[in-house]
């Protein structure tokens, strides 16, 4: 097999949560120019079905199921739908996040929970779910972020608790799995990307943070976030587990 073959994903099935924007949407259509059919899931109905779209435009099928990943029997919907329409699934793309700036003497007990039902509870779900269908060879990819490893200037104590879980799940779960049911789990630490997420950010703070702190002095485009991730999720990636992937720039070299 020639070397590019192994970053190919012909015949396998992959599912991306929080698919209705963003990252989601490049998460997918990625996938589906790899050669995957792709289930997506997200709470914005609307929005995943043109996802959806995009992936049957790029030659592949295409599932859009609502799904709000911080409720387990949702994430078991979302999979068991994909394994109705397509009869397997072989990757994972824990994509479903939020992000908030409340100050920590005032975040409420409930600002807090959101952040942590979605990022955090929500991945395991998924993950939980997948696990359970997933032949030996599949793979799970979480999003994390650079904020699990460091701080910015903007109080983020949900967000930042949530990432630096992941990389702790993403070492357990590929622990327990990779030996006994062959499904490697490695997750990805995104730094600056646009995305629906940063245009809430302060005006000038994203441009002043890259200035400081990533050596590349830009923020990265969706396309090479993309191409991590299919080595993560093929067979390129084969012998790499329980990793978590930063790509930032050199953001956290500084």
């Amino acid at each position: 097999m020639a070397v590019l073959d192994h970053f190919r994903l012909d015949g396998k099935v992959a599912v991306v949560t929080g698919a209705s924007s963003g990252l989601g949407v490049a998460f997918a259509v990625a996938l589906a120019e790899a050669g995957a059919d792709v289930a997506l899931g997200a709470r914005r109905v609307d929005r995943v079905t043109e996802t959806a779209m995009l992936v049957q435009a790029a030659g592949r099928r295409s599932l859009a199921v609502a799904t709000d990943v911080s409720d387990p029997d949702a994430c078991t919907v979302l999979v068991e739908s994909a394994m109705s329409e397509f009869g397997r699934v072989d990757v994972l793309v824990n994509n479903a996040g939020v992000g908030t700036a409340y100050p920590a003497t005032r975040e409420t007990p409930e600002q807090f929970r959101e952040v942590v039902d979605i990022n955090l509870n929500g991945s395991y779900w998924m993950a939980q779910a997948c696990a359970r269908v997933m032949q030996p060879g599949s793979a799970i990819i979480n999003i994390g972020s650079v904020m699990g490893f460091t701080t910015g200037e903007l109080p983020q104590a949900a967000y930042c608790s949530t990432k630096a879980a992941i990389v702790g799940l993403t070492r357990d779960l590929a622990q327990q799995w990779s030996g006994r049911k062959g499904i490697r789990v490695n997750a990805l630490a995104p730094g600056f990307f646009v995305s629906e997420m940063t245009k809430h950010y302060p005006e000038g703070y994203m441009e002043r943070m890259i200035e400081q702190r990533v050596p590349l002095k830009r923020p990265g485009d969706a396309e090479e976030l993309c191409t991590a991730l299919i080595f993560l999720a093929s067979d390129a990636g084969s012998y790499v587990n329980g990793i978590t992937l930063p790509v930032d720039g050199g953001l956290l070299t500084t």
